[in-house]
């Protein structure tokens, strides 16, 4: 593969698989940081340290256009993978919302002024799955989701907004230029370091026993190598212009991930893994202090499950179980030591 891809927000859980997925390829890769000083020596070690002229990082940020067109220059695809993510709910949804359209939006200018053929975009299952009030449904690629819906918390909100705003821009701005959206769900598996993804907080609470009780609450689960490696498929396979894939595995609540790492890691680590599942009212009351369990109270009770096919289908993708995505999870956040017993 002589093509040369841009990967932004290159330091992120996805994006530094993805990196080192399209290195081994035979990819020439720029990578978008936030500050090259404090994050280039570590992305580079992280990636298998590549030569320069293999892998080159270049400092842009979303909401800002300086840096963008050097990053961009000479790249005949691009993966836009950043995108604003927080543990805690921001006060205002126009923290999460405005980065992460306007970002995507100045990433696919720059592209097409650059000539990139394919824009590969992270979205989230976020934009697809939520604002229905079913208790237990099942969702696929043609699905989207609704940002009226009381329900919907600035997270999901962003990532809707986000692909949408991309869509239509593509129609009206993109010309000859292919854009694509992979839609993760809950993306675990090994983390590279401390400094860990958001999206495996949950494994991380169920681990250190600041989740004492399991709520009612669960996820579909993808590994972060399947996820990196459909971004791949998406870059490299003709004819996907316009097409939206799902990368996701089995839903599980909480309360089952907790019992798979108990089953799965000796004694001694998994004292505070939760047995039980906290009661709804628990939940209510927390709500009314924690912003945090506020803006996911709607979620309790819900199963969302996914139907993947199309991205195996169309691309032969496959996923490892989620079981081995949360195991392999669980014993990295303990190498790494985010959680120490």
């Amino acid at each position: 593969m002589a093509s040369t891809v841009l990967v932004t927000g290159g330091t992120g859980y996805i994006a530094g698989e993805l990196i080192r997925q399209l290195l081994a390829r035979g990819w020439t890769v720029h990578a978008t940081v936030r500050n090259k000083a404090k994050s280039e020596a570590k992305l580079r070690a992280r990636v298998g340290n590549p030569p320069d002229n293999q892998f080159r990082v270049f400092e842009a940020e979303l909401m800002d256009d300086a840096g963008w067109a050097e990053a961009m220059a000479g790249c005949t695809h691009c993966a836009h993978v950043a995108s604003p993510i927080t543990v805690s709910t921001p006060k205002q949804e126009d923290e999460m919302i405005v980065p992460a359209r306007e970002g995507t939006l100045r990433a696919l200018r720059f592209a097409k002024a650059a000539g990139v053929k394919r824009f590969v975009q992270t979205s989230s299952m976020a934009a697809v799955a939520y604002g229905r009030s079913e208790k237990v449904y099942t969702v696929d690629e043609s699905d989207w989701t609704d940002v009226n819906h009381p329900d919907v918390y600035p997270y999901v909100k962003s990532k809707t907004i986000a692909e949408r705003a991309a869509r239509d821009w593509v129609a009206a701005e993109g010309g000859d230029m292919e854009f694509v959206s992979v839609n993760p769900s809950m993306v675990l598996g090994p983390v590279d370091d401390p400094d860990f993804s958001p999206s495996v907080e949950a494994v991380k609470q169920v681990l250190d026993g600041s989740m004492p009780m399991a709520p009612d609450l669960g996820f579909a689960i993808v590994d972060t190598r399947d996820c990196a490696e459909l971004h791949v498929r998406c870059l490299e396979e003709p004819g996907l212009a316009n097409e939206r894939f799902l990368a996701s595995g089995r839903f599980l609540k909480i309360i089952e991930v907790a019992e798979v790492i108990r089953g799965a890691l000796p004694a001694e680590q998994t004292r505070k893994v939760p047995k039980r599942i906290m009661p709804n009212w628990m939940v209510s009351v927390l709500s009314l202090f924690n912003p945090g369990v506020r803006s996911i109270k709607s979620e309790v009770g819900k199963t969302r499950n996914t139907d993947a096919s199309h991205a195996k289908d169309r691309l032969g993708w496959e996923t490892r179980s989620a079981e081995e995505s949360i195991i392999d999870c669980a014993k990295s956040l303990i190498e790494k030591g985010v959680v120490k017993f």
